[in-house]
């Protein structure tokens, strides 16, 4: 039955310059109408479901059907949940309804440690989806959702140009800014930020990543294996070639998101601000991949260090801080995948959290050193090697180095 939509094309997000020609050409009634002060609801919904079916048929039409049930579950968990808010505001409830929510991340993550194999639950974008319906679920906890109707939330769920690889968004400010029309004079802005947006990630991504990940990475990782399973010096080119692969792909899809948005009228928000600036690591994590950063930190980091404070775990601050920056971490780790090199992964930034306050304490006490533009440059130093060398564990280059050197 299903047949014809195996055979249909299939266009993955932002990746290649025709999905841009067609989605630029789709969207255009629609800024046409934001310019005069109007937004055509039923037209984005309709071109959004054109490029939504466009990314999951053909080959990934069980991801589609996957996304599809996925999305009826958590409407109707969200949904209910907010009508139950109205009423009422149990602990053990809200508790519950959010383990609902993250409940097929969790599967999804899982099964592959477990059983072998990929979840069939699984779908390219369930990450950033889990993160929107969870977060709703908390803001409503809150008392920060006022108003939330099915369609507006599966319309949150499912815009289209942050749907397979963000950012992630907050249910509250997506609300707000949709059914906020521009002005003539603030969309003429955003146009502008849109065309820079879209310029700054054709460049990265299929101009310089090209060259990272189509020509050095390749060639690192093929040199460094003819030493497997010891490292080489060219295992240190792989961590550094990985690194910019990294972020010139990813901050290319993000700025693409963004671009996107803008034309569409929504100021998305954005997603890296020049992280490999950073003088510490605190500072990296406000920079890097920041809508996930800041859910983690809003959600999980605060929320720990608030009920730990009510109830009193902690006698010492430090030690509180210190254990809820390892939690979180390590559970961003696991959120990757429960592998050895994700959970290392995070095990290492959260310790570097904890030391990096630990050093600002302790320079604060015994040390008089002023800032200035060498000790900067030091920091960032520091800092960007430190970043290159966990994503070389965090890439699982090193898992194949070792352990997997012929492909087993």
């Amino acid at each position: 039955m299903l047949t014809w939509i195996q055979t249909l094309p299939n266009y993955t997000a932002y990746g290649t310059p025709l999905y841009f020609i067609y989605l630029i050409m789709a969207i255009l009634p629609l800024s046409i109408g934001l310019y005069f002060g109007k937004r055509f609801s039923w037209y984005e919904a309709l071109i959004s479901f054109i490029f939504i079916f466009l990314m999951f048929d053909g080959t990934s039409y069980k991801q589609g059907l996957s996304l599809i049930g996925y999305l009826i579950y958590q409407t109707i968990l969200v949904i209910w949940y907010f009508h139950y808010r109205q009423q009422k505001n149990n602990s053990l409830v809200f508790y519950v309804t959010v383990a609902l929510s993250l409940l097929p991340i969790v599967i999804v993550k899982f099964t592959p440690a477990f059983v072998g194999h990929n979840s069939l639950l699984g779908f390219l974008g369930i990450s950033y989806l889990t993160f929107r319906a969870a977060g709703t679920i908390i803001e409503t906890r809150d008392g920060v959702v006022k108003e939330l109707k099915w369609w507006e939330f599966i319309r949150f769920m499912l815009f289209m140009p942050t749907l397979t690889s963000g950012p992630i968004d907050r249910y509250r400010r997506f609300a707000k800014d949709y059914k906020k029309v521009p002005s003539r004079e603030k969309y003429l802005e955003m146009l502008g930020k849109a065309v820079k947006y879209l310029f700054i990630g054709f460049l990265y991504k299929f101009v310089i990543d090209y060259f990272f990940a189509e020509q050095w990475q390749p060639f690192f990782e093929r040199m460094a294996m003819q030493h497997a399973p010891h490292l080489s010096w060219w295992t240190v080119g792989v961590a550094y070639m990985y690194t910019g692969n990294l972020f010139f792909d990813f901050a290319g899809y993000s700025l693409f998101a963004v671009g996107i948005s803008y034309l569409m009228g929504v100021e998305t928000p954005m997603n890296f601000n020049q992280p490999f600036k950073s003088p510490n690591i605190k500072e990296f994590w406000n920079r890097w991949h920041m809508t996930l950063s800041f859910w983690f930190r809003d959600y999980i980091f605060m929320r720990f260090v608030f009920l730990a404070t009510k109830k009193r775990w902690f006698k010492n601050r430090n030690v509180l801080s210190s254990t809820a920056y390892m939690l979180n971490m390590m559970i961003m780790g696991f959120w990757h995948g429960v592998t050895w090199y994700y959970i290392l992964y995070g095990f290492l930034h959260g310790l570097a959290l904890v030391v990096n306050d630990w050093w600002l304490r302790y320079k604060h006490k015994h040390f008089k050193i002023k800032t200035n533009a060498f000790t900067k440059g030091v920091a960032i130093f520091i800092t960007f090697n430190f970043v290159v060398f966990t994503l070389l564990i965090f890439c699982g280059f090193l898992d194949k180095l070792w352990f997997h050197p012929f492909g087993m």
